[in-house]
C-alpha cells in the first residue's frame, strides 16, 4: 500500500488545501482517500507537519513580550477538544484518522507570555542597571572587520551622492528610533539587503536610494544574537537569554531598555550592537518561540544552531561613523522595486471569545 495517505484535493478548506499542496508531493498514483490524482500527495509526516504550521503556528499569539499558540496536539488525548468551524470540521476529521493525534487549547507555561525574572528586572527602571551589566558582560563580542560590508537605504536624500546622506541622522532629525535618541545617534544598517528595504517601509514609489558601508578599522561590537549557553539547570524563567530573545521581538514599548542598553554598551567601550531585526520571522519564514513540550529550543543546546539561523543581523552603531571616520560608504546606488512577492500559510478562525481570553 501506499505511504500517501491523503493529498491536498481532500481538503475542503482553502487554506488547508493550499497549504498541503506546499507539503505533498507530486505522484501520478490516484489517492487512496478522495481518488484524485491532480492532488499533491502527503505521507502521515506532511500531514503532521501540515496540521502543526495550520493550527499551532496559526494560532500563535504575540503578547507585550513573547508568544504561545491558542491551539497544539498529541497523540495522548482520545479526541480533539477544540471549537472548529464548519468549513474544516471534516478536514479535522481526516487529520485526526490519518495521523492519531488531536487537538487541544493550550495553557502555556508562563514564561512563554513574558514572566522572565532579567526581563521583568529589565521593565523596572531600579533593577534594569543590573540586567543591562550582565547583558555586556554574558553577550559575546564580536569585530566587524575592513572587509565586511553593510548596506544603509535612504528615501529620497537631499543629495543622492552625498556619503553624509548614509551618516546617522544630523542634529534636529534624529528621531525615537529602537536605540537612538536627540542626543545619542545610531546608524543603522544590516548586511541584509532585503531586511534593510522592509524595515524602511518603502514602496515602490518612492525614491530610494543605498549605500555600500565598510568600516576603515575594526569595529567592536557587541552581538545580541547569540544564543546563550547558560546550562541544562537554567530554566526559562531565569534565563537572561529568553529575556534579550523577547525584548527584541516586542514593540515600541521596549524602546527604553533598548536604548539604556546601548547607552550602556557604548560606555563599555563598544562601536555598536549586532541585533535581532524585529522583521526575522518574515525574512527566514521560521516559527519564533518554537517550544517541545513547553521547552523552548533555545535550551536545547543541539538546536543552537538552528535557533541562531532564523534571526537576521541588524547593526546599530554609535554616533556618526562616517562623519568621524570609522565607517567609510564604499559606492552608492538607486533601488528599483520591480517585484513583491509574499509566502503566506494560513489558520484556523476561532470565535471572539476564545481571543478574549488573552485579554
Amino acid at each position: 500500500m501506499s505511504d500517501f495517505l491523503l493529498c491536498s484535493e481532500c481538503f475542503g478548506d482553502q487554506g488547508l488545501k493550499l497549504d498541503a499542496q506546499n507539503f505533498g508531493v507530486d505522484a501520478a498514483s490516484a489517492c487512496q482517500n478522495c481518488g484524485a490524482t491532480s492532488g499533491k500527495k502527503l505521507t502521515k509526516e506532511a500531514i503532521v507537519a501540515l496540521a502543526h504550521r495550520f493550527f499551532t503556528w496559526g494560532t500563535l499569539l504575540r503578547l507585550e513580550y513573547g508568544a504561545a499558540p491558542r491551539i497544539v496536539s498529541n497523540d495522548l488525548r482520545k479526541s480533539s477538544e477544540i471549537d472548529t468551524s464548519p468549513w474544516f470540521e471534516a478536514d479535522l476529521r481526516l487529520i485526526e484518522k490519518a495521523t492519531g493525534f488531536h487537538y487541544f487549547y493550550y495553557g502555556p507555561r508562563l514564561w512563554m507570555v513574558g514572566e522572565v525574572t532579567p526581563l521583568k528586572e529589565l521593565q523596572e527602571p531600579n533593577t534594569r542597571d543590573a540586567v543591562i551589566q550582565r547583558i555586556i558582560k554574558e553577550y559575546p563580542t564580536r569585530n566587524l572587520k575592513e572587509d565586511e560590508i553593510f548596506y544603509r537605504l535612504r528615501e529620497r536624500p537631499k543629495v543622492p551622492t552625498d556619503f553624509a546622506e548614509y551618516d546617522s541622522p544630523p542634529k534636529g532629525v534624529v528621531g525615537e528610533g529602537r536605540f537612538n535618541s536627540a542626543n545619542f545617534p545610531v546608524m543603522y544598517g544590516s548586511e541584509d539587503l532585503q531586511v534593510c528595504i522592509h524595515e524602511c517601509r518603502v514602496t515602490a514609489e518612492d525614491e530610494i536610494y543605498v549605500g555600500t558601508l565598510a568600516p576603515t578599522k575594526s569595529l567592536k561590537l557587541l552581538d545580541l544574537t547569540a544564543v546563550l549557553d547558560e546550562g541544562e539547570l537554567m530554566t526559562e524563567f531565569e534565563s537572561l537569554d529568553m529575556a534579550v530573545y523577547m525584548l527584541f521581538f516586542a514593540g515600541k514599548h521596549s524602546y527604553e531598555i533598548a536604548r539604556a542598553i546601548a547607552v550602556a554598551a557604548k560606555a563599555a567601550g563598544f562601536d555598536g550592537l549586532i541585533y535581532p531585526s524585529y522583521f526575522s520571522s518574515l525574512r527566514t519564514g521560521a516559527m519564533p518561540f518554537q517550544t517541545s513540550y513547553g521547552i523552548s529550543l533555545r535550551r536545547v543546546k543541539r538546536l543552537a544552531d538552528y535557533e541562531k539561523s532564523k534571526i537576521i543581523e541588524n547593526l546599530a552603531l554609535f554616533g556618526r561613523p562616517v562623519e568621524d571616520g570609522r565607517v567609510k560608504v564604499k559606492s552608492i546606488d538607486k533601488v528599483i522595486i520591480n517585484r513583491v512577492e509574499y509566502g503566506v500559510h494560513f489558520g484556523p478562525v476561532y470565535e471572539r471569545k476564545l481571543a478574549q481570553t488573552a485579554d
